[in-house]
């Protein structure tokens, strides 16, 4: 095989994947490419939608939820699983989208801030309780929070606040308005409760 062929072969495919040595075989017989590749154009349910999305095979569920379907309420802080500020659930179970590869969630049911609000406008009960006691200072970690405490009451309807703080442990928040945080996650909760 030519340097030449061997570029066209790649171009070609996208992404080509050998099962053996790039040498072996026949003279003139191209790569072979085995059965691991990615299907790049996927479907993923978002907030209760189908959304098409197409997908390169290492890009992170908060890439493509910011930067391909706008849903720019996602933060991303950290970048490396640490802060919580790019937290969604993925079938009631808060996880960093910055380390999710997307096409591992594909099929599951994907809800993020924007999917809180109902379709007419009126707040969630978390977002509500948090913004009538002024609970984030800058905001940038406020989706974070709501959503990892939106997961953790689906499993612990009625927390103490040490509970909760526990529960939510996972996410930071860089003004260290926590208190505050808490007490309007505390209110959030006792409204969902409330119904």
């Amino acid at each position: 095989m030519t340097r030449r062929q061997f570029i066209k072969s790649v171009i070609a495919a996208g992404v080509v994947s050998f099962s053996g040595s790039l040498f072996a075989g026949p003279a003139g017989a191209g790569p072979k490419a085995t059965s691991g590749g990615v299907e790049r154009l996927l479907t993923l349910n978002v907030n209760g939608q189908q959304r098409r999305v197409d997908v390169m095979p290492n890009e992170t569920l908060a890439q493509t939820l910011r930067g391909k379907l706008g849903l720019t309420g996602l933060k991303i802080g950290c970048d490396r699983a640490e802060c919580g500020a790019c937290t969604v659930l993925i079938d009631d179970v808060p996880q960093y989208s910055c380390s999710l590869l997307t096409h591992s969630v594909r099929g599951r049911k994907i809800l993020t801030v924007e999917g809180l609000a109902r379709a007419d406008g009126t707040l969630h009960p978390l977002q509500r309780g948090a913004l009538e006691e002024q609970a984030f200072q800058c905001g940038y970690c406020a989706p974070g929070f709501l959503l990892a405490t939106l997961g953790y009451l689906k499993t612990n309807p009625a927390p103490t606040r040490q509970e909760l703080a526990h529960g939510i442990s996972g996410n930071l928040c860089r003004c260290q308005d926590y208190d505050k945080i808490l007490t309007g996650l505390m209110r959030g909760a006792a409204y969902m409760r409330e119904g």
